[in-house]
């Protein structure tokens, strides 16, 4: 019954976007435009400012102490009221406006990643083998610049924004809970419950003043898997005793791509990819065990599914012609991003108000993963991608590189755009009166 009436609402919002015809942007007139923008002009040192200390202070998921008590003191002393401890370190602020009305959220993850920095800039990381090489930063940053310049403009704002600031949105540590699918089952989606959710990503191949979006599918679903090679073990020079597990590793790494070209209907996206080998002892010993580790992505649900069984019978028969055995131990992890595209069609006017409609780029869907879907399963979602190239570069470091630098100049862009964007989906959602504050299913 709950998630019927959760689909309820999510299509009654859909229909009521389709039937009004073109959206309104009365909730951004010249005055309040004007108003963002120097707001912005206002905050932006400091806002860098927390982003050099974000990046030169990172901390792993679910290990984002110093982080939550930064966002935490902050949202409080722009009177907002703070929630901390979310999914261990998350933290969630809500900002209510001088109008009455319904409640749209921003979300913003703060997790670094286990990289060693190479970049030689005074504001590089201190901590030993942690990195923000992935943007999370600019995220935090943005979301909070955005906190900044809204709190002063309550007069504006029909109903509340809540902030949600996330942990552990690269993957919780080994044995731990932890990123979007916790937030939301400790109740990030309700009291109040949340009628739409934006969330961007920086992109290094997209120039600063630019937003990449895709309809549909944005971003692939995310899973993992382990495959474990029995063989036996003999002398290096006698392999005729043994049963050699790199070899038949090798051969199931060739076949994996088989699955690709030969298996599924070649018009579908799928990446197969091992990113770690492990095996054998010695250069002069048989291997009998070899662990291979990889990760499937994919935008069609279909492919997801026959996965797992592709992979096992591949495994199956190459390990059966060896005399070896196996196992495999499959996870599914990520769903893909989705952005509903009547959803997006609302969106984009917005963007374009703010930014320049020319500086609205369609985008191809990306392979890689975000666990912002969780939320997008849930309710009307949009997520979108933040140009981070400086105009002086052919080619920028990509996300999780050493090198990764992000172009500053960006952030005051994702702040206007994030302004923008839930000004005008509170004055929208305010005017869907049968969509009722029922909060979304757990």
């Amino acid at each position: 019954m709950g998630k019927r009436l959760t689909k309820f609402i999510f299509l009654t919002f859909i229909l009521a976007i389709v039937l009004k015809g073109p959206v309104s942007l009365a909730a951004i007139d010249l005055k309040t435009a004007t108003a963002i923008d120097q707001e912005i002009e206002k905050n932006r040192a400091e806002i860098i400012k927390i982003r050099r200390f974000l990046h030169m202070n990172p901390e792993l998921g679910n290990r984002e102490y110093e982080t939550s008590k930064l966002v935490a003191n902050k949202l409080a002393a722009l009177g907002l009221e703070v929630k901390t401890g979310v999914a261990k370190t998350g933290v969630v602020g809500l900002l209510t406006g001088a109008l009455p009305g319904p409640t749209v959220a921003i979300r913003a993850d703060m997790d670094a990643l286990p990289i060693a920095e190479e970049n030689d800039f005074p504001y590089k990381s201190l901590n030993p083998g942690v990195m923000q090489a992935c943007g999370h930063d600019f995220h935090t940053s943005i979301a909070l610049g955005t906190a900044t310049v809204l709190s002063s403009l309550k007069d504006k704002i029909r109903g509340k924004i809540k902030f949600i600031f996330q942990p552990a949105e690269e993957g919780p540590p080994p044995g731990e809970e932890g990123g979007a699918e916790l937030m939301i089952r400790e109740g990030v989606l309700i009291d109040p419950p949340v009628r739409a959710i934006f969330g961007l990503h920086v992109w290094p191949d997209l120039k600063i003043g630019q937003v990449g979006y895709a309809s549909g599918y944005s971003m692939a679903s995310s899973d993992s898997f382990t495959l474990t090679i029995k063989g036996k073990s003999a002398h290096g020079a006698r392999p005729q005793e043994g049963i050699d597990a790199i070899v038949i590793a090798a051969e199931i790494i060739s076949n994996l791509q088989n699955i690709r070209s030969r298996l599924v209907d070649p018009t579908e996206s799928l990446v197969i990819s091992i990113g770690k080998i492990q095996g054998g002892v010695r250069s002069n010993i048989i291997a009998e065990t070899v662990i291979l580790e990889g990760t499937v992505r994919t935008l069609n649900a279909g492919v997801r599914e026959a996965i797992p069984g592709l992979i096992e019978n591949l495994a199956q028969g190459i390990c059966q012609s060896y005399g070896a055995t196996f196992t495999l131990d499959y996870e599914r992890q990520l769903p893909p991003v989705y952005n509903h595209p009547e959803f997006l069609n609302a969106v984009l006017p917005w963007l374009a108000e703010s930014l320049g409609e020319d500086n609205l780029i369609e985008v191809k869907p990306q392979m890689v993963a975000e666990d912002f879907a969780f939320y997008a399963e849930k309710i009307p979602a949009f997520y979108f991608f933040l140009g981070v190239k400086s105009p002086r570069q052919m080619i920028a470091p990509p996300l999780h590189s050493p090198n990764f630098n992000p172009d500053e100049r960006a952030i005051p862009v994702g702040i206007r755009a994030m302004c923008h964007l839930v000004l005008n989906a509170l004055e929208q959602q305010a005017s869907l009166k049968t969509a009722s504050e029922t909060p979304p299913v757990n």
